[in-house]
């Protein structure tokens, strides 16, 4: 019986990426908030996110608690994201059993 790879539902797909700036589609400002649960570390997660996602975030606030090396806690980020992009990170969060919420960020602009 033939298994399908899950690997490429969390690779970034270059093709996809270029597509995407090809045909101007709409990036989405979210806050994600992760709750960190000690099967991650803090730095790792925020180092794969922009290394493997290729999403650059600003942390807005982190309540994270060290104990035995392991991380707790909870984080929320700034992205500014295709929602492709978004679905794989989503995905891939959801994978490692880290809880998270996303909320639509909306600024107001004044003229």
């Amino acid at each position: 019986m033939f298994k399908p790879k899950m690997l490429s539902m969390i690779t970034p797909n270059p093709g996809l990426q270029v597509l995407q700036k090809t045909l101007n589609l709409p990036k989405k400002e979210l806050i994600l908030e992760i709750e960190l649960n000690g099967k991650m570390k803090f730095e790792h997660l925020m180092n794969t996110i922009y290394q493997k996602f290729g999403i650059c975030h600003k942390v807005l606030s982190a309540n994270v608690e060290y104990i035995n090396g392991r991380s707790f806690g909870t984080v929320q980020l700034y992205i500014n994201v295709y929602p492709e992009d978004f679905e794989q990170l989503e995905y891939y969060l959801n994978k490692n059993k880290l809880l998270n919420t996303t909320v639509e960020y909306t600024c107001r602009k004044y003229l």
